[in-house]
């Protein structure tokens, strides 16, 4: 296998032409710097500079600076896997003896509040909810954080709505519940979740979404579908956020926090 088809994997997998051209021209630099012209060289060569330019020295969660409890808003649209990455997240915590409290903000849909409590269940984790359909969801968060406080938990998950039709009702929503936790403690992350599926689509999700909410870092799902995630890449490049957590599947431990060094092997591998 030659470099222009390495480039076409890169395409495939969603990096965009532009970037797949860029990488491609580093790569045929450092291939004739280094002599290398095998397939299983050029390979190792690619999966190395991918890992290197992904890796990154701030895609930990930020749960160490000692201010409890920990509160992670998560953000994203309908659909990306919000509430499936924080019943996740809960889990993975509760397995590590941390105390989860999860608050379910998202109040305009009982779908979300149902599934929420679901996850809550599977994760062992006390919930907030709404006292009715559309309630104040800087209500719910507010209560989420006191009962975190109260309980002495240490970190408190807070769903909120994905609707980005109305992009300044949504920001007046975020910035609502941003003030409310923000009165009892600091906020230590904020997620954007997005769908790996919706490949080039999903960057105008989030560019909208950094322009409404202050993120801090990204949650790639279904990462284990069609889409070989090459979106993360261009996620991270054009936004400067770090890939912090990736979903690969439905079971409560198809979870991890992102690896460069296993992504960039996943995606240059042999198929």
């Amino acid at each position: 296998m030659d470099i222009d088809e390495l480039e076409d994997i890169l395409i495939l997998a969603d990096f965009g032409v532009e970037t797949a051209e860029e990488i491609a021209t580093e790569l045929k630099r450092e291939a004739n710097r280094q002599g290398a012209t095998t397939d299983p060289e050029l390979r190792l060569l690619l999966k190395d500079l991918l890992a290197k330019r992904l890796s990154r020295t701030d895609s930990a969660l930020n749960l160490d600076d000692g201010t409890l409890p920990y509160v992670i808003l998560v953000v994203g649209v309908n659909g990306a896997g919000k509430t499936t990455t924080i019943g996740k997240l809960a889990r993975w915590l509760k397995d590590g003896d941390w105390e989860v409290v999860l608050g379910a903000a998202d109040t305009y849909r009982a779908a979300a509040v149902d599934q929420l409590e679901t996850w809550a269940k599977r994760a062992d984790s006390p919930i907030v909810k709404p006292v009715k359909e559309g309630a104040d969801p800087a209500s719910v968060a507010y209560q989420t954080v006191e009962m975190a406080i109260r309980t002495q938990a240490d970190i408190a998950i807070i769903d909120t709505a994905g609707r980005l039709q109305n992009k300044k009702d949504l920001m007046d929503e975020l910035g609502k519940i941003r003030r409310a936790v923000e009165k009892q403690t600091k906020i230590s992350e904020v997620l954007l979740v997005i769908d790996a599926t919706n490949g080039q689509n999903a960057m105008s999700q989030a560019r909208a979404f950094t322009e409404v909410a202050e993120v801090t870092g990204i949650v790639m799902t279904k990462l284990d579908g069609t889409a070989k995630g090459g979106i993360l890449y261009a996620l991270q490049k054009e936004l400067n956020l770090p890939i912090k957590l990736v979903g690969v599947g439905e079971q409560i431990n198809d979870f991890a926090f992102f690896s460069p060094e296993e992504f960039a092997k996943g995606l240059v591998a042999k198929k």
